[in-house]
């Protein structure tokens, strides 16, 4: 069986030591990384807006006592829709008693107080109104407490950025007083 030695620590470099041409193929990398980070961070911006239009959805949908007979499009695919009507709690209960036999529970529980939650790589879940929406801020938070974490990522990889790019500036700058001396002496 092959062994497998543990991650060795990130190693420091100065810097300062490297070639310019080292130091546009850091800039370059360092770039590279914060337009994936930046990237990422927009795209979780935007999975918690759709968690947060789901929690606004369920409360304006089964909030008011008027959603029963709503007319409502109902997805097909994600671009074909029918048009269906909110059901009233009385008649899900009643096709639910009609449906074989049903015990008060059952009852209780289907109808308007339920909805089918996406929980991820196309596997879906029933809830009731409580739980989706407990499901979506738990999501929420998620999100929220790595966009933190992404965020303090995004600003490290900045100000490496930026030293690198200073370093750079330097190195340039001092390479070009070198040749204009040197230039200098020869003539």
């Amino acid at each position: 069986m092959a062994s497998t030695n543990p991650p060795s620590p990130p190693q420091t470099v100065d810097i300062t030591n490297l070639t310019p041409t080292q130091l546009h193929g850091l800039k370059k990398q360092l770039d590279d990384e914060l337009e994936h980070l930046t990237t990422s961070f927009a795209r979780l911006r935007t999975a918690q807006a759709k968690f947060r239009e789901c929690i606004k959805s369920i409360q304006e949908t089964f909030g008011s006592a008027g959603a029963q007979g709503k007319d409502i499009l109902i997805p097909l695919t994600t671009s074909l829709y029918v048009p269906g009507k909110m059901a009233s709690s009385a008649s899900a209960s009643a096709s639910a008693s009609t449906s074989g036999g049903g015990t008060g529970k059952q009852k209780e529980e289907t109808g308007k107080d339920k909805v089918i939650v996406d929980v991820g790589t196309g596997f879906f879940v029933e809830k009731n109104l409580t739980d989706a929406t407990e499901f979506y801020t738990a999501k929420i938070e998620e999100l929220t407490a790595n966009l933190k974490t992404l965020e303090g990522i995004v600003q490290t990889k900045s100000g490496n950025l930026r030293t690198v790019e200073e370093v750079l500036r330097q190195k340039v700058m001092s390479g070009a007083a070198t040749a204009a001396i040197a230039g200098a002496g020869d003539g």
